[in-house]
């Protein structure tokens, strides 16, 4: 069995890597590299192997640096079957669905300021349209925990990695002439104790398994100690008078935040406000959700009442047109705002900067992984103001940073997952230097096992 990584190999997204076992050559995600100025261009390049000898691809979730360049995988010529849990083909629809959106409208203005100087540039990887032949390629869902033969003696099972709601491990198993080998690959663990998400469930020994590091030299704060923090961030910027803009993925963070919201509201701990979830795909979600609540916490779903919704309470408002969208700038304080994108580069969520940014009443809590090169990361390092559409916003508003709402395990939670694989040599990918460099000095010293960073198209075998 031969891994070779093709993305997240020292960086943390473009998640992609070749498995090479029982005379099928399969692909484990295909994600788009997110942040940094050559992100576009990296992601329109070609592929660095045969598409078209590819027997299959399987996908661990359907976050964007998974799942995003699936659609220019099929333009490029790949027919086969692509497996996936139930909940990550409908989730990944809408991911890949907005994602073309977005590069369209990217492209649009690229284009147009290209011509003006007499230059052109090229279309985006891929349009709606190949999104839509692409998720004709999805096969039946895959449930967890039964393994699915891919070939005579090799097959996969998908295990819950308690991530965000479909989010699988992978743990393939080759069978041939009285041998066994195994090989792991982590996808992204989640942070056990968590209120929506259910807790990572443990893998089984193997003899190599690929590792996320997003967070491999950092420990998090506490679920509980965050969620206090978040209330009373939130109970101290609507006091101040200003706006708490919260710039959110759309997958998993927007529910997490909802979630907590309805637990202060539950409580009578929420200050009168307007909450705002202003983004057309983190509804869509939210929706998809709420059609798959048997995959969330079974505490949570413990805590509901019959019929009650997590995500949905009173004074809770989703604006999925531009025109709701821009009414919100009509309330100058008052609000909790929502939005997209995550790492503030792109969507809504700079419109309500612009307007809200250099305002020392505001506050912008960041609530995941800033990744180096984008706005969200620029501010979150401390910087006095930032390009938006144009000019120069000060950043005035308080800025709050809390790590303990990620959705990724922290070094300890990496670790205690790791032990479950027992003896397994480990290689570290999805992660910047400092963290893969961190985790593996965590994994040599407390598991004693053999540890190795990825490299781009190098391969590893077992």
């Amino acid at each position: 069995m031969r891994v070779t990584s093709y993305g997240a190999a020292g960086e943390v997204t473009g998640s992609c890597h070749l498995l090479e076992a029982g005379g099928k050559r399969l692909l484990v995600d295909c994600g788009l590299f997110q942040g940094g100025d050559d992100s576009y261009a990296r992601n329109a390049e070609p592929f660095h192997f045969d598409v078209k000898s590819i027997d299959a691809v399987v996908i661990t979730h359907s976050h964007l640096d998974h799942i995003g360049r699936v659609p220019w995988l099929v333009k490029e010529g790949y027919k086969g079957p692509i497996l996936a849990t139930a909940e990550t083909r409908e989730i990944g629809r809408l991911i890949l669905m907005d994602a073309a959106h977005v590069m369209y409208e990217e492209y649009g203005a690229r284009r147009r300021k290209a011509e003006r100087q007499g230059n052109q540039v090229e279309t985006p990887p891929y349009a709606v349209g190949d999104v839509l032949v692409a998720m004709d390629q999805f096969e039946a869902p895959v449930g967890y925990d039964s393994p699915l033969s891919l070939a005579n003696g090799l097959s996969v099972t998908f295990r819950n990695a308690g991530h965000i709601l479909g989010s699988a491990f992978l743990e393939f198993e080759e069978k041939r002439n009285g041998n066994r080998k195994r090989i792991t690959f982590s996808g992204d663990i989640g942070y056990r104790g968590r209120e929506v998400m259910p807790d990572p469930v443990d893998p089984h020994p193997c003899d190599l398994v690929l590792s996320e590091a997003t967070y491999g030299d950092r420990p998090h704060r506490s679920v509980e100690e965050s969620r206090q923090e978040f209330e009373q961030v939130v109970k101290e910027a609507i006091g101040r008078g200003g706006n708490v803009l919260i710039p959110s993925f759309a997958l998993e963070r927007s529910q997490d935040v909802l979630y907590y919201l309805h637990l202060m509201w539950d409580a009578g701990e929420l200050p009168q406000c307007r909450i705002f979830l202003d983004s057309p795909l983190a509804v869509s979600i939210t929706k998809a959700y709420e059609r798959h609540l048997k995959g969330l916490n079974p505490r949570l779903l413990a805590k509901l009442h019959a019929g009650e919704n997590p995500f949905e309470f009173p004074g809770v408002e989703f604006t999925v047109s531009t025109e709701d969208s821009k009414a919100i700038l009509r309330w100058p304080s008052g609000n909790i705002i929502i939005a997209g994108s995550g790492m503030a580069n792109g969507g809504r969520i700079l419109h309500h900067l612009r307007h809200n940014l250099w305002r020392k009443e505001c506050s912008v809590v960041f609530v995941g992984y800033q990744a180096i090169g984008t706005p969200g990361r620029a501010i979150v390092d401390g910087a006095r103001s930032i390009h938006i559409f144009g000019e120069e916003v000060a950043v005035r508003a308080r800025v709050y940073t809390i790590n303990g709402l990620s959705a990724h395990a922290d070094q300890r939670g990496l670790v205690d997952w790791l032990r479950g694989t027992e003896k397994a040599d480990v290689r570290l990918v999805h992660g910047e230097q400092k963290s893969l460099e961190g985790l593996a000095a965590a994994i040599r010293t407390e598991l004693k096992r053999k540890v190795s960073i990825a490299a781009f198209a190098e391969g590893y075998e077992v």
